[in-house]
Parts: C-alpha cells; structure tokens; sequence
C-alpha cells in the first residue's frame, strides 16, 4: 500500500486531520487497532474553543454541531457558597465556546471521511513504525490474518497515550516531563437537564466539583473523589447527595436527579513529551501530552497539534516548505505548555490537596483574586476560551 501521510489512530485528533489533508488534495489512510464502535463508546470532553469549532467547519464536519451544539459566552466558579460569572464575550474579546460532545465530534468525523470515499482502516493489529529518519518511511500491521505493508511520506502518531507512536521514538531522544495529582474525578451522565445554563466549578472544603452538560437533557457532574475509591463504593444515591454539597445552595435545590448512564473514575495527571517531531514522525494531542481536564483543554490542545501539522504539510505539499517541518515541535509545545499552566492552575485552585488550613486560605484568596480583578476574569476569560494558534509562515 503506499499513501502520502499515515494517520495512526482514529480518535477525532487523526480523522480531523484526515479530513482536512484530504480537502487540500493530500492522500492518508488513518489506522485504528479497535473498532469503530470501541472509538465511539469513549465518554469524553463536550467543551470545543473557538479554533477547533472552526477547524471542524473547515474539515466539512461542522452541520450537525452547529445545529444542536450549544455556545456558552461564559463559565462560572463557586467558591463560600456563591456563583461568579466569567463573562467572555467582555473578556475575551467576544470568543465563545461550543458545548458539543466528543462522542459526536468523533461520529461527525467518521461519518464525512465515509461520505468522502477516505480510507480508514479499523482492527489494525501489531501496527510498528519503521524507517521513520528516513524519506522513505513505512507502517506494517495486520489485519483480516494479513500482513500488510503502508509506504508514505510522513507519520502522524494520533493514537493516544497509550499508542505505539510515543514509544516508537528513540529513548535517547525522548523526555517527558509529569505531575500526577492525588485525587480523581468520578464523573457521571444522567439523561436530566443541566442544573445550569453555563457550567459551574465548583471549589469546596469537602472537594471539587463540576456542573457540566451536553446537549438540554444529557448532563455531565464530577465530583474530585480519593484515588482508592472504586465506582462501586458510589450509588447514585450517595453521588447526588455529595454533589448537592458542594454546589452553591441556590443551584442544589433546583438539581435534576435521575439514574446514570454512565459511570466512571478517571485519574489527574499533567504529562508532556519533548519533542514531538522524529524525523518524519510526527506526535498530536494525546500521543504527545495530557492535561487535568479541569481546564477543558485535552481536546483543544489535540485540534491545535492538528492544525498546525496540516497546514505545515500543505505548505510542505503545495509549496517546496520542508523547511516547516523543523518548526512542528516548538510551535506547538509554545501553546500546549500555556494550555498545561492553565489547566494547573485551575486544578491547583479549585482542588482540595490536604486539609492545611494555610494552603485553603491561599486558594480562596485566589480564587477571590481572579474573580474580582479585571485582570483575573480577562486571564480565564481568555485562556479558557483558547489561546490563538500560531501563524505557520
């Protein structure tokens, strides 16, 4: 087989990137070891910034999001029992936000790449990556009890933390820089209607907790729970109940309770890998780094890799540019370390680390801080709703 760029994994970071080489005339086949429906059953972020909601609009993936997402010109944080809004269209300089599952960004993608005629091959065993230093790199996997052989012009790893492209890169050449926080998040999904029209953040004595939604009757609560704590240990029952803590009263009394949908406990970790380019192999999004996703940013930061990577590769195409391809790494690693300080921040603000008087003390002042300083409310305003993405020139 031979194509110009190998995509491994189709998760929305390696299908959006699919989609947008493949309307600049540039050829890919995406390779995904699990199945379509495994790639859909992944219950994930629902908070798009401005520049991927227009990279999706680009890609031809972009009608149904705009007809059922939901823009959000605002978020808030509580903290003593009050509700402070952060208003973007004031702070931010008019940007919003789409409230827009990733289940559906997935299944949006895939759907254009089939309507498209692109080529996505599914249960892609054993896939290796060879000759990556080299102009003449190459994939090899199996499928269907067949060995197969993918010649290309370039690699983009797609596939996740856990994907083979991160470990394909020479140990000697790699580093990785890690902070794992003490806690997790047991998140729930409940078919009731959002306890608010904007999410709310939530920072009490007892844990943090988050309001959050995905379309008028689907909502998505967190509460910040013990990493020795087991989905089981947790009823419904016992789920709202904490959760009614430590929301601002106002907003406990008006809660839908229901059964949930889904259940799970995710840890918090912030990881980066340097660099994210190996000759021709290139890492995006979650291959390369994760964020707490107190900050909304996994997602975001997965479509900033991409569109810098695509339109690196456009010019490289269209225009002789290979030049670009040195700059891949320190574009993106200059907006993916200001998204990590974000989402640091925000864990680190709104979290419960220990039960330090001083420390809670130096939390609520900064919560205070920046939701009463013009400063403070612009910092959230504009980094919530997306640093701009750097010019590739």
């Amino acid at each position: 087989m031979r194509t110009q760029v190998a995509i491994i994994g189709a998760g929305p970071s390696g299908l959006l990137l699919g989609q947008l080489l493949h309307h600049q005339g540039i050829d890919t086949v995406i390779l995904e070891h699990r199945t379509p429906e495994y790639v859909l059953s992944r219950i994930r972020a629902g908070v798009l910034e401005q520049g991927m909601v227009d990279l999706l609009r680009e890609a031809k993936a972009g009608e149904r999001m705009d007809r059922e997402g939901d823009v959000h010109e605002g978020v808030n944080i509580s903290f003593n029992d009050k509700l402070h809004h952060i208003d973007f269209v004031k702070y931010a300089k008019g940007q919003t936000v789409m409230v827009y599952g990733q289940t559906e960004v997935t299944q949006d993608l895939m759907d254009a790449r089939k309507r498209e005629g692109g080529v996505s091959l599914y249960e892609a065993e054993n896939v290796q990556l060879h000759d990556f230093y080299t102009d003449k790199p190459r994939v090899t996997f199996t499928r269907n009890g067949e060995e197969v052989e993918l010649h290309c012009d370039y690699i983009a790893g797609c596939d996740g933390f856990h994907g083979v492209s991160r470990q394909s890169a020479p140990k000697n050449e790699i580093r990785t820089f890690e902070r794992v926080y003490p806690f997790g998040w047991l998140g729930i999904l409940s078919e009731t209607p959002p306890v608010n029209d904007e999410l709310i953040y939530a920072h009490h004595e007892r844990g943090f907790a988050l309001c959050s939604q995905r379309n008028a009757m689907l909502s998505r609560y967190y509460v910040q729970v013990s990493l020795d704590d087991k989905v089981e240990d947790w009823s419904d029952e016992r789920f709202w109940e904490e959760l009614k803590r430590r929301i601002p009263a106002a907003a406990a009394e008006r809660l839908v309770t229901g059964p949930s949908i889904e259940k799970s406990i995710a840890p918090l970790r912030s990881f980066v890998t340097e660099p994210m380019r190996y000759g021709r192999m290139f890492l995006v999004g979650d291959a390369a780094h994760i964020v707490p996703p107190t900050g909304a940013k996994g997602l975001n930061l997965a479509a900033s890799d991409v569109s810098t990577l695509y339109r690196i590769l456009v010019k490289v195409y269209q225009d002789g540019r290979t030049d670009l391809l040195e700059k891949y790494s320190e574009i993106v690693l200059r907006r993916i370390w200001k998204a990590e300080r974000f989402s640091w921040l925000m864990t680190n603000m709104l979290h419960k680390f220990s039960d330090d008087p001083f420390a809670q003390r130096m939390q609520l002042a900064e919560l205070d801080y920046y939701t009463s300083s013009e400063v403070g409310l612009a910092s959230i305003a504009e980094n919530y709703v997306g640093l701009p993405y750097e010019a590739i020139e």
